[in-house]
């Protein structure tokens, strides 16, 4: 994949972090998405699953920033975020899912019925929709994502998927 079609790919991505669509990515868009997990899943903010997920969602943010904020105040512009993300993934793709794993982790936690070790499908598309991603691609994104047959989609199998995400050509694939 080429440089122009990482660009395109990325750019294409940008609205799913840009929470409130005002432009630029910063942390209060973590934050509102934390926020909407939670209440999507009927969870306390101010319980152990509510304050890891706040907790993952900051992390989530420095790493982004620490990626792709160039002028240091605190948003990720687009070009910022195409640019910080582009030298990411030709780095090492797994190295930019790495910056997600404390959220997802968290997200895991507060999706997941009991003590699984995993996230049920149907779960992992809620997930997606309270992040912005269409119905229609939700749901084959979640089904995608489960990809030993357990019925269950695990931290490692959203980690890879989450990559693959980034580094898929088609703007418009799930």
């Amino acid at each position: 994949m080429d440089s122009a079609e990482y660009e395109r790919k990325t750019a294409a991505r940008f609205a799913t972090f840009d929470q409130d669509g005002n432009g630029y990515i910063d942390r209060e868009d973590f934050s509102a998405a934390a926020a909407a997990l939670l209440a999507e899943f009927g969870t306390k903010a101010r319980s152990d699953k509510g304050q890891a997920l706040y907790m993952g969602a900051e992390a989530f943010w420095q790493g982004m920033a620490g990626i792709a904020d160039v002028d240091g105040d605190q948003r990720v512009t687009r070009e910022e975020f195409v640019t910080g993300a582009v030298k990411r993934l030709r780095d090492n793709p797994k190295r930019f899912a790495e910056i997600a794993r404390p959220f997802l982790h968290a997200v895991i936690a507060v999706a997941v019925e009991g003590k699984s070790a995993g996230v049920a499908p149907q779960a992992a598309e809620r997930v997606l929709r309270v992040l912005g991603v269409e119905s229609g691609i939700a749901g084959r994104v979640a089904g995608a994502l489960e990809t030993d047959d357990d019925g269950l989609i695990g931290e490692d199998q959203i980690l890879t998927g989450f990559a693959a995400y980034y580094t898929t050509a088609d703007p418009d694939a799930p």
